[in-house]
């Protein structure tokens, strides 16, 4: 029975398949109502199979397929979607803020010795530095080697979306990495500045007498098993979030925006997979990963990444994720936030692409020399603005006055940001998992009690 239903929806998916690629020849014109019917039947089988796998993963990618479907063929519906992926996000949001004191707090304070977690702060940002350099050099050479910028037309800037261009000093994004008040922090989402003041609390944790840091250090790891619960509550609606999100974002733009800008997406996704397969993969199989456990562990977060388009959708389940990997929780406390600020691979390869595309785009040819200058630019602000609502794109803008370019060629990309937005999340998160468990395994804690190694 079980193979019989495995092999019908193989079949309305082989049908829907087919009908549309018969379409898309133009040798036969197939009628609009077969095609959205095939793909309607093919989406029900799938949800068929969705029910009988019960898994919240399964159902994620199943609601990322009902959701462009939505957007697709009811886009005035699709766009009145959006308040339900708000929705998710919000509770996400209030999960952030928490989770990461205490589980900082606790990576930090629940160590024996402080100098562990000084050992293990410098080999994290060493790596994080190697890695993401490693990762605006690999959207440099994409970019000056398919020229995206060139010959594009460019659409005009939607009036609803203005951004402002901030130029920021060094002084201010040194100043903008510590808080005036952790309360105004939390409020603001300025993840990087909650980021610190746990980690100098739990220092201060950790140099008072244990009888007095017992009881907060309970209180902060209660705190974050709460948390982890929490979250999976909220993750109880996801496929609803994700799906919604999905629905807005393809009925919003319309899936012939790609038509323009397909060699800048390509551009992007193709430098985004051999950034995966030449930078993080080598690195997976020298420090010994196990890769097959790995990938199976991070497939639900990186899909809630790149479905939502925000790392703090994927943070909490990535962490709890790697957990049950073999990954020690005051390794996971302590690196994953960390990174989540200081490690973001997908982002730095996203702004040099994106910097030199504007350049590209405005005919304006810039020197070897002076695209490095931007690169290394850009390693400093993009930390420097973590969790600010559409930070990538107000980075450019800073970027652009910063280096005198015209920022009119910005505004496309807030036309395919969502679909681009998609691919740095997602490697923001493979890169930040991967990067747990290598320090895991420079400390020699990762599965002590059951070891397992690459063959």
């Amino acid at each position: 029975m079980s193979n019989k239903i495995n092999i019908a929806i193989l079949g309305f998916l082989g049908v829907a398949a087919a009908l549309f690629l018969v379409h898309l020849s133009g040798f036969v014109a197939v009628p609009a109502a077969v095609l959205v019917a095939s793909r309607w039947l093919a989406i029900c089988s799938l949800v068929v199979h969705g029910i009988r796998k019960k898994s919240l993963t399964t159902w994620i990618l199943i609601s990322m397929v009902i959701g462009a479907e939505i957007g697709h063929d009811v886009p005035n519906i699709a766009v009145n979607l959006r308040v339900l992926s708000l929705v998710f996000l919000r509770m996400i949001k209030t999960i952030i803020a928490p989770l990461l004191f205490a589980t900082l707090v606790v990576g930090v304070a629940g160590h024996a010795n402080l100098k562990q977690v000084g050992r293990m702060g410098v080999k994290a940002l060493i790596y994080f530095e190697i890695v993401t350099t490693i990762a605006l050099f690999i959207g440099l050479a994409a970019i000056n080697l398919t020229q995206a910028g060139k010959g594009i037309h460019l659409p005009p800037a939607p009036v609803a979306e203005k951004l402002e261009a901030v130029k920021q000093s060094a002084s201010d994004v040194i100043i903008h990495i510590f808080p005036e008040n952790v309360a105004k922090a939390v409020a603001e989402g300025q993840i990087l500045q909650v980021v610190v003041f746990a980690l100098i609390f739990g220092v201060a944790l950790a140099m008072v007498p244990e009888p007095r840091r017992k009881p907060i250090l309970n209180i902060t790891e209660c705190l974050a098993d709460v948390m982890f619960k929490f979250t999976n509550i909220v993750m109880l609606f996801a496929p609803i979030g994700v799906g919604a999100a999905i629905a807005y974002t393809v009925g919003h733009m319309g899936l012939g925006i790609l038509l323009n800008l397909f060699k800048l997406l390509a551009t992007l996704y193709i430098a985004m997979i051999a950034f995966l397969i030449l930078v993080l993969f080598p690195i997976a199989l020298i420090t010994r990963v196990p890769i097959r456990e790995f990938v199976r562990a991070i497939i639900e977060p990186v899909s809630l990444a790149f479905a939502t388009t925000s790392s703090e959708a994927a943070l909490p389940r990535a962490m709890e994720a790697l957990e049950k990997l073999g990954v020690p929780r005051k390794i996971v406390a302590f690196i994953m936030p960390t990174g989540y600020s200081f490690n973001l691979d997908g982002t730095a390869l996203y702004l040099s692409l994106a910097s030199i595309f504007v350049a590209q785009a405005a005919g304006i040819e810039l020197s070897f020399g002076r695209q490095l200058v931007i690169i290394f630019t850009l390693m400093l602000t993009s930390k420097g603005v973590a969790g600010v609502p559409r930070a990538s794109l107000v980075i450019l803008l800073g970027t652009a006055a910063s280096f005198n370019l015209p920022i009119e060629p910005i505004f496309i990309i807030l036309g395919i940001d969502e679909l681009m937005d998609m691919a740095r999340t997602s490697v923001n998160v493979i890169g930040n998992c991967l990067a747990t468990v290598v320090i895991a395994r420079w400390e020699g804690e990762f599965r002590k009690s059951n070891e397992i190694t690459v063959t």
